[in-house]
């Protein structure tokens, strides 16, 4: 099966950006074409055989990833950020291998490594019960930067959401591509290789994530569960940032404002999506 790695860059990491694209260049006994986006920045010179999409401003992280997606012609599209690479050159084998074998797997979730040798982290593992992160499993989520996932899938349900800008967009996707019918996989076999970064060094972190996440309830789950889950998550976000005043005014910023605007097109999952949603170890209501 073919894929197209979808490589998003800002511009400000050149040397981590030639790494990355190294590293899908090297993959070997797999039919990969490479599509990096610019969003909103210069592109350096890059190698010929290199798909470019030049954005003229900086549309977000989802909605870059969608015009990369449309640059390429895979049957599988591999989501890549320049500051993550691919350490063993059989990754793309591996992944092709395991769409090719199971017509409704949708998504694929990659380990992410620290490439000094530091533990997994847990919110990199996108299960309740991380357990050992070197175990593979069903999930209901996938990681964005670290994905990847099946075209048909993917424009079956629309693809990333745009308006989201970042945060909770792939869980968005993920939803309603188990909603179509097909399930996720956290495959601790492939791995990506990423610094140990927070999530928080983003400036408008604790705003988008809750204002998205309140656009991910009023979009896609049935009315009771998202009001049990918009209400879990104040709750665990009082007792996460209950020391951070400006982080918790920021949060409920952001949670007012996803009430306020407009989500798009709600389309609830079905109640059947939610329960297997439950058996799969993550109940869409935390």
């Amino acid at each position: 099966m073919k894929i197209t790695c979808v490589l998003l860059t800002m511009g400000d990491r050149p040397a981590e950006l030639r790494r990355a694209i190294d590293s899908v260049r090297e993959q070997r006994d797999a039919d990969i074409e490479l599509v990096v986006v610019s969003n909103g920045c210069a592109l350096p010179r890059l190698p010929d055989d290199v798909i470019t999409v030049q954005l003229p401003e900086n549309v977000g992280i989802p909605e870059g990833r969608n015009h990369g997606v449309k640059a390429g012609t895979g049957d599988i599209i591999l989501f890549l950020d320049d500051d993550g690479w691919y350490r063993s050159p059989e990754v793309a084998r591996h992944i092709s291998a395991k769409f090719a074998a199971d017509p409704r797997l949708g998504a694929i979730s990659l380990r992410i490594a620290d490439p000094d040798g530091g533990p997994d982290q847990r919110r990199h593992v996108p299960r309740l019960r991380v357990g050992d992160p070197h175990r593979s499993s069903r999930v209901t989520t996938f990681l964005g930067g670290a994905s990847a996932v099946r075209r048909s899938a993917f424009e079956k349900c629309g693809g990333l959401p745009g308006d989201f800008f970042y945060a909770h967009e792939e869980t968005d996707l993920a939803w309603r591509i188990m909603d179509a019918g097909y399930h996720i996989e956290y495959d601790a076999e492939a791995v990506m290789y990423h610094p140990a970064v927070p999530p928080t060094r983003h400036a408008e972190f604790y705003r988008l994530n809750a204002r998205n996440r309140v656009w991910l309830a009023r979009r896609n789950l049935p009315w009771p569960l998202a009001l049990v889950y918009l209400a879990d998550w104040v709750a665990i976000t009082l007792l996460r940032e209950r020391r951070s005043r400006e982080a918790l005014a920021a949060w409920f910023r952001g949670f007012r404002e996803g009430w306020r605007e407009d989500c798009g097109p709600r389309n609830p999952i079905k109640w059947s999506t939610a329960w297997r949603m439950t058996l799969t170890g993550r109940p869409p209501i935390i």
